[in-house]
């Protein structure tokens, strides 16, 4: 029998929703480790993250997207080959994109630049689709602690402090990989950051 936390449920999913539509933070399952979410566009919201992190603004978070097509309504640009780079990933994929916009702006690196991955896990890939803007997704630990590799994991502060921690994949104990991160700029020159 399956464990009912794993699998996906309709309700949990409209409750994240909902939540992220007003503002809120929940903490979810992502193609990577746990994230703290919210929507990227909403200033108030991601200002809330740095706080439950208890970091410094200056440093730039990653977002989630569900789809390639989505990559030009946040960057200015998209590299040709962040499409190719995209197509043979053969594990999670985090791209800094140069010319970053239309996003909270704390979200921003100082040089201008985003880091954006295309999740392909089941339910963050459809909370990025359901809510139609990109999901700010951070690791479930205070800044500078270590990264919970699972939800159990995840410390007590840390699922307090959301609006929402979603019920999927809480049984989950497999350990997860951190993304492979790439920095890509308008010539599409690269510098591997994280294989």
């Amino acid at each position: 029998m399956i464990a009912k936390d794993m699998v996906f449920d309709a309700e949990d999913m409209r409750e994240a929703v909902n939540v992220l539509k007003k503002g809120g933070v929940i903490l979810y399952p992502t193609d990577t480790v746990w994230g703290i979410g919210c929507d990227a566009t909403n200033e108030q919201a991601v200002k809330r993250i740095f706080e439950i992190k208890q970091r410094d603004d200056s440093k730039a978070m990653l977002l989630l997207l569900d789809s390639q097509g989505r990559l030009r309504q946040y960057v200015k640009q998209v590299p040709d080959m962040a499409y190719d780079l995209i197509e043979l990933a053969t594990r999670p994929l985090t791209i800094i994109y140069p010319g970053a916009y239309a996003l909270a702006p704390q979200l921003v690196a100082e040089d201008g630049s985003i880091g954006i991955r295309i999740t392909e896990e089941l339910f963050s890939k459809t909370l990025c689709m359901r809510l139609g803007r990109p999901l700010v997704s951070t690791s479930a630990n205070i800044s500078g602690e270590k990264t919970p590799q699972n939800y159990s994991e995840i410390t007590k502060q840390i699922r307090d402090s959301v609006d929402y921690v979603v019920r999927y994949r809480r049984g989950d104990r497999r350990k997860a990989e951190p993304s492979q991160i790439i920095k890509l700029d308008e010539k599409n020159h690269f510098v591997i950051i994280r294989n």
